[in-house]
């Protein structure tokens, strides 16, 4: 098994902490090393050459984006932050982040964060997915829309997928297994050609399926 190389940038110590013992804690994912500034954060990335690097944006020195800057062209950088202003997450993607999470998305989307990166995608916390789709223009109605490739389960997926669910949220809300919705979720990417859930997201919304922001029924 490939085990997957982390660097943990953060200044809080209980954060750094918390986020060992759960990537640790993955049978493929090992914490290499930690930094508390994002001047020390670029050197140990340039020393220990982490496959991942989990960069918090307010840092002493260099911050999280500046961090993003110097190492996304050849580190996987995936930053992890309480701010989830559009001007971070939009400058995080431009500097090339491979994810933006919000520290209170907790641990699973943290571990699939780091495997989405390896994998070449890029996840985002959902909260944030909805809110970057209200940027978008709906498209104008076509005359002959194109034919829905997805199943019944699927499109219900997406709807939820574009409201901002987790897939833990989407698997309580179905009651299926989390295991479940992930099969479903690469299912729907392949089929509509998507990378990732902003791309589910900006399918349902444009497809008419649902619309950002809209209230979660219960």
């Amino acid at each position: 098994m490939t085990t997957t190389r982390i660097l943990i940038a953060d200044d809080q110590e209980d954060i750094r902490n918390g986020f060992r013992l759960i990537l640790d804690s993955q049978p493929d994912m090992t914490v290499v090393g930690e930094a508390a500034d994002g001047a020390t954060a670029v050197g140990f990335a340039r020393t220990l050459r982490p496959d991942v690097v989990l960069a918090d944006i307010r840092m002493p020195r260099l911050d999280g984006l500046e961090v993003t800057r110097q190492l996304a062209a050849s580190t996987r950088v995936v930053v992890v932050t309480t701010f989830d202003l559009d001007e971070y997450v939009h400058t995080a993607l431009r500097h090339g982040a491979c994810g933006f999470l919000l520290k209170r998305s907790g641990p699973t989307l943290l571990i699939e964060a780091v495997r989405a990166a390896m994998a070449g995608d890029t996840l985002i916390s959902p909260q944030i997915t909805v809110r970057l789709l209200r940027h978008l223009t709906p498209p104008a109605a076509a005359a002959s829309p194109a034919p829905d490739p997805l199943t019944t389960r699927e499109r219900e997926i997406a709807r939820l997928v574009a409201q901002g669910l987790t897939n833990a949220e989407v698997a309580a809300r179905l009651v299926v297994t989390a295991g479940t919705v992930k099969t479903h979720l690469a299912n729907i990417q392949g089929k509509l050609d998507v990378r990732n859930r902003v791309g589910i997201a900006a399918w349902a919304w444009e497809s008419g399926l649902a619309k950002p922001g809209a209230a979660q029924a219960p």
